[in-house]
């Protein structure tokens, strides 16, 4: 092995993070850079993915730079990344075909509509472990197939190459078009029992086989670096995993039950299930969680599409603060929401409700309502989705949760753990490191060269910075949870 450190690369949908990991699970480094996000028109979300690798380039320059570290120093190279974040480009020359469509773009709600109306949504539930929602990537493939002059053709051709961001940053790497189970999961075109690609829902969705990524294990080297720029040729790229998955490793997750949060743009809750898929009844996901070597990790999953979104929403779209982190202290100057409600339904309701069409909205407003009063509902909305999420999750699981890990920036926010912490009833649990997701790819890297010699060993360095304990009055939680189902039927 060679080198000292391992560098992650976590894709992001607002910015990518480059993390330096020492053999004690120190972070030694973490820079982020910022990108823009497009919005064409209501609905459409995409990424400019040179803007993205512009973005990687800088990050990790200035992660060795900051830790003062040689690139000979890297030992492997892990890949996170937001999942469902879909493109094409073309195989000769990289240049990708159209602007890719982030997980959060919902164009392709009607053809979700028609694919449902037409009898398929029970067959793609069953082989994928997902709903058909314009979320995943199938349809925003389909949707660039059949919008993008030309591309149909190409496609069949042989002449273009699918992908989502793991992908496009590997084969930027290494010039491996590959990705992992995790990611593979997301598409809507993998079949979670076979985990390979599924002829029937390809042929349903109109993909040509030919473009889509060879499936690798979550830990393994998939080729090494060459003609990169910013990093030396020969380093080993030898972790993919998505980022919900990633940071479900990298806060050590690795028992059956065992369940996070991670608070970003949006909210993301993962629940272990084991070495088997299992259906959910109460409109979760079942996905992978990771593959190492011969043993599969899968997971329950639930997704609120808005979270720290929310937050800048009310920073950049009705300008109540001037900085994120404001938040708190705005919200912690009243006692509670005097009865307002927000439901942050601005991309859509995700799990349980899987309502593509909802919309935000804010009920309960009287002449006494304050900014504080709709920033405390606004930390209430995000925690009260989550709590949604895990009264169907532990449903389906048919035990009680135990405590609920919690990472990602709006992490930070003391009130709006307490808060989680009050609604759910259960502990909630913060680690000393937060960047979790980059974390994970980063440990799987490490594993595939040999830096550590198996998950257990890694899970000892995790280590716990805080612990939320429930202290609601059930009345009051009573009362909140029988509001918010009504303001949700209104979104």
């Amino acid at each position: 092995m060679r080198g000292d450190l391992i560098l992650a690369i976590d894709q992001g949908t607002t910015g990518s993070t480059a993390l330096l990991i020492d053999h004690r699970v120190n972070v030694i480094a973490s820079v982020n850079v910022e990108f823009r996000n497009h919005y064409p028109q209501p609905g459409h979300v995409e990424h400019d993915v040179n803007e993205i690798w512009a973005s990687v380039g800088t990050a990790v320059t200035e992660a060795l730079n900051r830790a003062g570290a040689d690139p000979s120093r890297i030992a492997a190279i892990g890949v996170t990344n937001q999942r469902e974040t879909s493109l094409f480009w073309d195989r000769a020359t990289g240049e990708p075909i159209h602007r890719a469509l982030v997980w959060q773009d919902r164009r392709t709600a009607p053809m979700c509509r028609a694919l449902q109306d037409a009898g398929h949504q029970e067959r793609f539930q069953h082989l994928t472990g997902l709903v058909l929602d314009p979320y995943f990537s199938g349809t925003k493939a389909r949707w660039l197939l059949d919008n993008v002059s030309g591309a149909r053709a190409r496609a069949e051709a042989g002449q273009l190459q699918f992908g989502t961001i793991d992908t496009w940053v590997t084969w930027r790497l290494t010039g491996e078009h590959v990705t992992d189970p995790s990611n593979a999961s997301r598409t809507l075109m993998f079949d979670l029992h076979a985990l390979a690609w599924n002829d029937e829902l390809l042929d349903i969705l109109r993909v040509p086989r030919a473009t889509l990524p060879r499936v690798a294990a979550s830990s393994e080297v998939y080729g090494t670096t060459r003609n990169v720029g910013f990093l030396p040729d020969g380093i080993p790229v030898a972790g993919i995993i998505g980022d919900q998955q990633g940071a479900l490793f990298g806060q050590a997750c690795f028992q059956k039950g065992m369940a996070k949060c991670t608070y970003g743009t949006g909210a993301f809750i993962l629940l272990n299930t084991g070495s088997e898929p299992r259906v959910s009844h109460a409109g979760m996901l079942t996905t992978v969680g990771w593959q190492v070597g011969d043993e599969t990790v899968y997971a329950l999953e639930g997704s609120a599409f808005i979270a720290g979104a929310a937050v800048q929403w009310l920073r950049d779209g009705l300008g109540f603060i001037s900085d994120a982190s404001e938040i708190e202290e705005l919200a912690r100057s009243v006692p509670d929401t005097a009865g307002v409600y927000f439901v942050p339904a601005l991309a859509g309701l995700g799990a349980p409700h899987w309502r593509p069409d909802a919309r935000g909205v804010i009920t309960g407003l009287t002449q006494g309502t304050t900014r504080a009063h709709i920033a405390r509902a606004t930390l209430d909305g995000v925690a009260l989705q989550i709590d949604d999420i895990l009264d169907a999750m532990t449903e389906d699981l048919g035990e009680p949760l135990k405590e609920l890990r919690v990472d990602g920036g709006a992490a930070r926010n003391d009130l709006l753990m307490q808060r989680q912490a009050d609604l759910l009833g259960v502990p909630c649990v913060r680690p000393n490191i937060l960047e979790t997701t980059g974390l994970g790819s980063g440990l799987l890297a490490g594993l595939a060269v040999g830096m550590w010699n198996d998950p257990e060993e890694v899970s000892v360095t995790w280590s716990e910075d805080r612990r939320f304990l429930p202290q609601g009055d059930a009345d009051e939680i009573a009362a909140t949870r029988a509001g918010w189902r009504a303001a949700v039927e209104r979104a």
